[in-house]
């Protein structure tokens, strides 16, 4: 099959798996972005998950849920079709190096890191954007920034603090994209290869139970990380000008010497909540994706 598409066009072939995971990944956003602020704001400490949707909708109304959705479309239009068009490409690139047998469960994990890290540098201004959008309630007055959306925010960010501003905590933002993509995309791929050939399910079921897997092993792989990237892009400095943290393992330090290792995972159930429907929708929107590009000839 691939054979047949390669004559139809050289570029088709090379962008087609990055604009099927850009455009899976924004319909899932879509869907997940009121739970991703009831994340980001646990992470803040601002009370329980019943606590903080009750009083967003008091103080702020239904449309508090969805601040920051443009950033989160944007980082999904750079970060998830980096991340998910390079594993794509690097997987095929490897099983073709493998004599076309499938690969073991190190080098998917090896893929995932690689694409973890790829789409992180491409999404981490967007990311920065949306952090800090989703946390400007939770700022006193004085601080807040009051960004209207996401290209506002790029804007002001690159004005107030320089082009290089845009990849503040790009380090921990990263290393997280490694972890989780190495949870998520291996995961997925050897567990579809297990119920498949193993234990012979559909495909329907295939799909949502590999969603599933990979959606847990994706947030138990990364919410450390992303606790720390959290607090290392939302501090801002005190009345003498200095910040609580100097960098992500001071921040780590300071996580681990006042809370221990438990509050890494501060949030964790609606993380997880968060992250494995999106997983799972994004997954289930390419496989959609995928079926309409072939029924149409792509």
């Amino acid at each position: 099959m691939g054979d047949d598409k390669k004559p139809k066009s050289g570029v088709w072939p090379t962008v087609k798996p990055f604009v099927n995971g850009g455009a899976s990944g924004m319909l899932a956003t879509c869907v997940i972005q009121p739970i991703d602020m009831i994340k980001v704001r646990i992470q803040l400490g601002q009370g329980s998950a019943s606590e903080i949707t009750k009083n967003m909708l008091k103080a702020e109304g239904v449309g508090a849920f969805y601040k920051g959705l443009s950033a989160g479309l944007l980082r999904q239009a750079t970060y998830t079709t980096a991340r998910l068009g390079s594993f794509k490409i690097l997987t095929t690139k490897a099983i073709e190096a493998n004599d076309g047998k499938p690969l073991p469960l190190y080098q998917k994990a090896l893929c995932g890191l690689t694409a973890g890290a790829i789409g992180a540098s491409f999404g981490s201004p967007a990311d920065l954007a949306l952090i800090r959008m989703q946390a400007d309630a939770t700022l006193p007055v004085a601080q807040r920034r009051h960004y209207k959306n996401a290209f506002h925010a790029l804007y002001r960010i690159v004005g107030d603090e320089g082009v290089l501003a845009l990849w503040k905590g790009a380090g921990p933002t990263v290393v997280r994209a490694m972890a989780l993509n190495m949870g998520m995309l291996a995961s997925y791929d050897q567990t579809v290869e297990f119920f498949k050939d193993n234990l012979g399910f559909s495909e329907a079921t295939t799909v949502l139970g590999a969603s599933a897997v990979s959606g847990f092993f994706a947030s138990a792989c990364s919410l450390p990380f992303d606790y720390v990237k959290t607090q290392i892009q939302k501090m801002q400095p005190n009345a003498e000008g200095k910040l609580p943290y100097s960098g992500s393992l001071d921040c780590a330090m300071k996580t681990l010497k006042s809370g221990g290792p438990f509050k890494f995972y501060t949030g964790f159930p609606v993380y997880c909540i968060r992250i494995a429907p999106h997983v799972m929708m994004t997954w289930i929107f390419l496989n959609q994706v995928q079926k309409f590009e072939k029924s149409i000839g792509l």
